[in-house]
């Protein structure tokens, strides 16, 4: 009996022994996290301006058919794909600025 209890306290350090060593400063994770979410910006932003160039190539043409088929509300509809695109481009040199 005192033989398996020496057994389960020689584990038990053992394990504690693992937690302690397995802890570090975070450091070297935390510079690998940042540097992985800073190299997604570039292509996100650049994903982005793609987005808001089909976004506005498709207003651009929806705007052009209202206006051709003499619809009253054109400029309603002008303004709101308007303000989409530069809500985009702007929405995405903001959060690049903010976290770069």
């Amino acid at each position: 009996m005192l033989k398996r209890k020496y057994y389960l306290l020689a584990a038990g350090l053992l394990a504690a022994n693992a937690i302690v060593l397995a802890q570090g400063n975070g450091m070297a994770g935390i510079s690998e996290a940042t540097s992985m979410v800073t190299s997604y910006f570039d292509p996100a932003t650049k994903l982005i301006y793609a987005i808001g160039a089909v976004v506005g190539l498709i207003g651009g043409v929806k705007v052009y058919g209202k206006f051709s088929s003499g619809d009253p509300d054109t400029s309603k509809t002008a303004a709101s794909w308007f303000g989409a695109c530069i809500f985009l481009i702007v929405a995405a040199t903001i959060l690049r600025s903010f976290f770069l």
